[in-house]
């Protein structure tokens, strides 16, 4: 893919490492061309790349150029470092992901309320309706990459895992998603899924924002599945026509619940609630609600009302710097 004249970095000052994750190392500097405060995620090389450039660089990169919405992060540019295998990319900036503020919640904060949180998650069904609607599947949508900023708005991000959907047969990489908010049908190893994965992730959001904890914690495929199944019951071939012909169910010994606790796990949340809820979390994807039609589900409408964005509460920066440069000469980082 061709790329467009780039800036070089010496354009950015008061550099701050903030963070680093699986595709390269977090800052937050200052453009210095229009004072604008950004984020600068630094690529992470590697060794057998094609031509030296990540394809999960460029696929964000050509993504991320293609859809934009106010609850997706804004892509600027690329930018080249001091060496000639030195790349950055430039976001917007957000002071908080949503993954260190509820950690936060038990000491510092009151939790979410319930209107806040029907804010929240109406701006993720809208980020990842306008995604699907664009043929774009996330396929890593967790806590942690949802970003949130002084005006209340909710930013979806990372899309380095994300894809282009087709019409083709192909079968995709089960390697996706977070193993917290992991699809069963791919934990099962389906190949062929849609971008109902990325629903089901939203129900883990959604649990999760209202018990202020994730809501399926395994500690691998096999005990991610068993905590699933012992929340909504283990899937049967009503529930699941597809259900017996899925690899993992011929290859793990699966656990057998025969009932769905989800109304146990949260008592106090109303019938439309536990509805939109369960329509998210539906083992099987072909009647697993769509991000368009959640949207338009009764809950949202209900009392108490969604808050509005510009009436959430704001917090202090979530993001601490780590390492702190006046300028940037990371060509000997590893």
């Amino acid at each position: 893919m061709d790329l467009p004249e780039l800036r070089s970095i010496n354009d950015f000052g008061d550099l701050a490492e903030i963070g680093q994750g699986t595709y390269g190392v977090v800052f937050r500097a200052k453009d210095l061309k229009t004072k604008e405060i950004v984020a600068l995620k630094k690529v992470k090389m590697g060794e057998k790349e094609k031509e030296g450039f990540p394809i999960t660089t460029l696929r964000e990169y050509r993504i991320l150029k293609k859809i934009k919405h106010r609850n997706i992060i804004n892509l600027h540019e690329i930018v080249c470092g001091d060496e000639v295998d030195e790349f950055y990319l430039v976001f917007d900036f957000c002071p908080h992901d949503l993954s260190r503020l509820l950690a936060t919640m038990t000491t510092k904060h009151s939790p979410f309320t319930v209107s806040e949180i029907k804010s929240l998650m109406i701006q993720l069904l809208n980020a990842v309706a306008y995604a699907h609607e664009n043929h774009v599947i996330h396929r890593d949508i967790k806590l942690s990459n949802l970003l949130f900023n002084d005006q209340g708005e909710l930013k979806l991000c990372d899309f380095g895992l994300s894809r282009e959907i087709d019409n083709s047969t192909e079968a995709m990489t089960p390697i996706v998603q977070s193993l917290w908010y992991r699809a069963p049908e791919v934990l099962l190893g389906e190949t062929h899924y849609t971008e109902k994965i990325d629903m089901w992730s939203v129900g883990c959001i959604m649990g999760e924002l209202i018990q202020n904890q994730p809501l399926f914690q395994g500690l691998s495929e096999l005990d991610q599945l068993s905590k699933i199944f012992k929340v909504l019951g283990t899937p049967s071939v009503k529930l699941w026509p597809k259900y017996p012909d899925l690899p993992g169910v011929k290859m793990f010994q699966l656990p057998q619940y025969e009932y769905n606790e989800l109304q146990k796990l949260f008592p106090f949340l109303s019938s439309d609630g536990l509805d939109i809820l369960n329509r998210m979390l539906t083992y099987d994807f072909e009647k697993r609600i769509s991000a368009k039609d959640a949207l338009l589900h009764p809950y949202w409408s209900q009392s108490p009302l969604p808050k509005d964005v510009q009436m959430i509460r704001t917090f202090p920066s979530s993001f601490r710097p780590i390492n702190k440069k006046s300028h940037f000469h990371f060509s000997n980082q590893k």
